[in-house]
């Protein structure tokens, strides 16, 4: 009925990664670049991070505290665009972009493995098994298929934007104001 579950564990999954890009585990906060984080974040996500502002409430450095705040933020983020357009329309919706986004992937990932194939024999004269060969480079590829398309599922559903129906209603009634200033223009053809 719902795969909300399945989208916030994709959804803390896509973000885990791009944080541990940026402040990798078991590192000292010299090594973090917290401003990069969220430029980062904004722009894959679309919303607002503000970590240098968090490392200053939080009394200990700690980077599962971090990333804590940003799953909680996201979150919020997501709730928010729900509220917009109710629960059941917006699971249909999840539903819907995960299952193009899986179907489009996998596509690509099965002409991947076809291209794979057709190389493969090629291993043989560099001395490796090409049946070995064969596996372990698949599943390298069925393994960044997963990666894609958690992040393309991610920043799909982070990054769309919903108009409330006041807005909706105000857009409608511009329009139909430009509508109406069009048919009240006279043309004339000396110019």
């Amino acid at each position: 009925d719902s795969v909300s579950p399945l989208v916030s564990r994709l959804r803390e999954g896509s973000i885990e990664s791009i944080f541990r890009s940026y402040v990798p585990p078991d590192s000292i906060e010299e090594q973090w670049d917290l401003k990069k984080l969220d430029e980062t974040i904004l722009k894959e996500f679309s919303f607002n991070s503000d970590l240098v502002d968090e490392i200053e409430k939080l009394n200990e450095l700690e980077d599962e505290k971090l990333l804590k705040v940003v799953f909680e933020k996201a979150e919020r983020k997501y709730k928010d665009k729900i509220k917009i357009v109710g629960e059941s329309l917006f699971n249909s919706f999840e539903r819907s972009v995960l299952l193009q986004t899986i179907d489009l992937g996998w596509r690509e990932h099965l002409a991947a493995l076809d291209h794979l194939r057709q190389g493969i024999h090629l291993r043989g004269y560099a001395q490796k098994d090409p049946k070995q060969e064969y596996k372990k480079e698949a599943f390298s590829l069925f393994e960044s298929y997963l990666a894609r398309v958690r992040d393309d599922v991610t920043k799909t559903l982070m990054t769309i934007q919903i108009d409330s129906p006041d807005e909706v209603a105000t857009e409608i009634d511009e329009h139909q104001q430009y509508v109406i200033d069009d048919q009240n223009l006279k043309y004339s053809k000396n110019g």
